[in-house]
């Protein structure tokens, strides 16, 4: 059996806690490790107790403080807690009716965050399973503003449409085109320079080259810390040339988008106030709870509303015995959906502004790191980068990660380098 060590026993003194963060299997060899095989017959508890424990020993440990793999952060308390409520009470979250708790309860986290980006008017928004879902919804109502009659008459009503967004930005842009009906060649990237942000002087020539070819560029995706390099695109920049060219500008702030919370960092999203519609998942940099992602529109005239609905009578009736504007289902295009806004709103609740906004100071000091190590071919978490050679990903976003848990890691990658 191989184990993939990436913690080793530590003095008493330390805070780190002693356990793997992974102990590591092929497929075939966790297969028999688990028994998987669905029965005729229940298991006794005890078995059941068991299949739970094994669960856990063999998954990876993304809450430990070592964990430096993907783009989440550790594990909050208060929204772990929030996550135990929300399964327990099973609810539902498409009208007030259901769920009028968490309904408030996500029209106040919306506000909250509609406020921090700086859209003194307010907006509207929704939470969503994931920031690809939230990206998607922004190309859909971008489209819709731009062709409303899409919705019904489909492809037919528009010409080729063009999005464009830098060349780091994240799949889920293409994926949403290609889920559309756009094409992914109708996605054009915009080069970077050295730091992997958008060069408003090639976005420009981006989209005088679709119009020159006869298509219709109707949105401008902008990145806020993109996936490989964590990089911040000039937003202020974008924002001026979206609105010379009429133009819906999104940005993708699923991962630095608590960056706004921080006064020493906030100017990174300098012009976040003038964008169309943002993604920004606090389960990302502000530690909530998996899946807690938040789509936020500064339209005020029920555009998420009006491009997403579908009116069904037998659950969105309009002579209820309350304010139906809280009956917010049909904003999305999910029928279920979960409560997840309540995983921030407990966390914000217990925690305050102010202890966020040093959390994110914290972290934001030493958020991400690529590096290679020569002639070393095993990497715990590796990313290529151009024409490059693959490099080590070190993603660290969790205000729990310390400075002997960073020097750990790169005296454990030494050590190994050396004996390849």
């Amino acid at each position: 059996m191989l184990q993939v060590w990436l913690l080793v026993d530590l003095d008493s003194d330390t805070s780190v806690p002693v356990f793997q963060v992974c102990e590591w299997h092929s497929p075939e060899q966790l297969k028999k490790l688990l028994d998987l095989e669905l029965r005729d017959r229940g298991e006794p508890e005890s078995e059941i107790l068991q299949r739970c424990r094994d669960a856990i020993r063999y998954s990876v440990k993304t809450s430990h403080p070592r964990f430096f793999n993907q783009l989440y952060a550790g594990m909050e308390p208060y929204s772990m807690v929030a996550s135990f409520i929300a399964e327990a009470v099973k609810t539902n979250l498409y009208t007030y009716e259901v769920a009028p708790v968490f309904t408030l309860m996500e029209d106040a986290v919306l506000r909250k965050m509609i406020k921090v980006i700086g859209w003194e008017e307010g907006g509207d928004g929704i939470f969503n399973p994931g920031g690809s879902l939230s990206n998607i919804y922004a190309v859909n109502l971008a489209r819709y503003r731009y062709c409303p009659d899409f919705k019904e008459v489909g492809m037919f009503s528009a010409p080729r449409l063009v999005i464009l967004t830098s060349q780091e930005c994240h799949y889920s842009i293409s994926k949403g085109a290609a889920l559309m009906g756009i094409g992914t060649k109708n996605v054009y990237t915009v080069p970077t320079d050295e730091r992997g942000r958008m060069i408003p002087s090639a976005l420009e020539e981006k989209i005088k080259l679709a119009k020159s070819e006869g298509a219709v560029p109707f949105m401008v995706n902008a990145t806020a810390g993109t996936t490989v390099l964590g990089a911040f695109d000039p937003i202020d920049e974008i924002a001026d040339i979206c609105e010379k060219h009429n133009l819906w500008l999104h940005v993708d702030a699923c991962w630095g988008g608590a960056a706004i919370m921080s006064k020493k960092h906030k100017h990174l999203l300098k012009g976040i106030h003038r964008v169309d519609s943002v993604a920004w998942n606090p389960h990302k940099m502000l530690m909530a709870s998996l899946q807690c992602s938040a789509f936020l529109v500064r339209d005020k005239t029920s555009l998420l509303q009006r491009c997403h609905s579908a009116r069904a009578s037998y659950l969105f009736q309009q002579d209820k015995f309350y304010d139906v504007s809280y009956d917010t289902g049909d904003k999305s295009v999910q029928c279920s959906r979960k409560p997840d806004a309540f995983k921030f709103w407990l966390m914000w609740k217990a925690l305050g502004s102010r202890e966020l906004e040093q959390r994110k100071s914290v972290t934001l000091s030493h958020t991400a790191a690529g590096f290679w190590y020569i002639n070393m071919d095993m990497m715990t978490g590796y990313q290529p980068l151009g024409e490059k050679a693959n490099f080590f990903r070190m993603v660290v976003i969790s205000p729990q990660v310390s400075r002997q848990d960073l020097d750990f890691v790169l005296d454990e990658i030494h050590n190994l380098g050396k004996d390849l």
